[in-house]
């Protein structure tokens, strides 16, 4: 599986892959992130032109799943991540998720970050495997720019379902040879989305 940066002609099928992802959700009773629309084309593009949109592709360089990232409080966050069902189970979300940390690492941020719904299989457990670890509400690593994203989250309606923190710790090895991750994020990209939805699980 090759990972490349993603193409404005792409944009709209990472609108389709995060449908697509989406619907898993209904299985556990959660229509309402099934049905919760996906980025609109002109700030996925913002995320491109910065650098921070990530596709994985298939044999065709056609992608079957994508990630965004933010960088909040010295962290690479990961906005979103979504892979296709099609490619689910094949270590497409992994490996996303290591391109971001080596990306970070390199440029000198501390770790990764994102939330997520706490019992859905496929998210909080998954990321647990992945080496992401629960930030209890008294915990040091849980910032403010971490509140702010969760508070936004739940005035977007996710509160409805227990949502976690995660952390990720990395090994700084600055180099300048990637993409600035450290920059500040997107204009006009304030948290709203969900993270981590369906994705391979191993």
């Amino acid at each position: 599986m090759r990972i490349r940066a993603a193409a404005p002609a792409e944009l709209p099928l990472l609108q389709d892959i995060e449908r697509a992802a989406g619907e898993p959700f209904r299985a556990l009773g959660m229509a309402a992130i099934a049905d919760d629309d996906p980025l609109p084309l002109d700030v996925l593009e913002t995320y491109r032109r910065a650098g921070r949109a990530w596709v994985a592709v298939d044999a065709a360089d056609r992608p079957v799943a994508y990630l965004l990232t933010d960088t909040v409080d010295g962290a690479a966050h990961i906005e979103q991540v979504s892979v296709h069902p099609d490619a689910a189970r094949r270590g497409v979300g992994r490996a996303l998720i290591e391109h971001l940390a080596a990306a970070a690492g390199e440029q000198g941020l501390a770790a990764l970050t994102l939330t997520t719904f706490a019992e859905v299989p496929w998210n909080a457990p998954y990321y647990a495997r992945l080496g992401f670890r629960p930030l209890a509400d008294s915990d040091p690593a849980l910032t403010e720019g971490l509140r702010a994203i969760s508070r936004a989250e739940a005035a977007h309606g996710l509160s409805l379902w227990p949502r976690v923190c995660m952390r990720r710790e990395l090994v700084r090895e600055p180099r300048q040879s990637l993409p600035d991750l450290a920059s500040p994020a997107p204009p006009g990209t304030a948290p709203r989305r969900v993270v981590g939805k369906p994705k391979d699980v191993q």
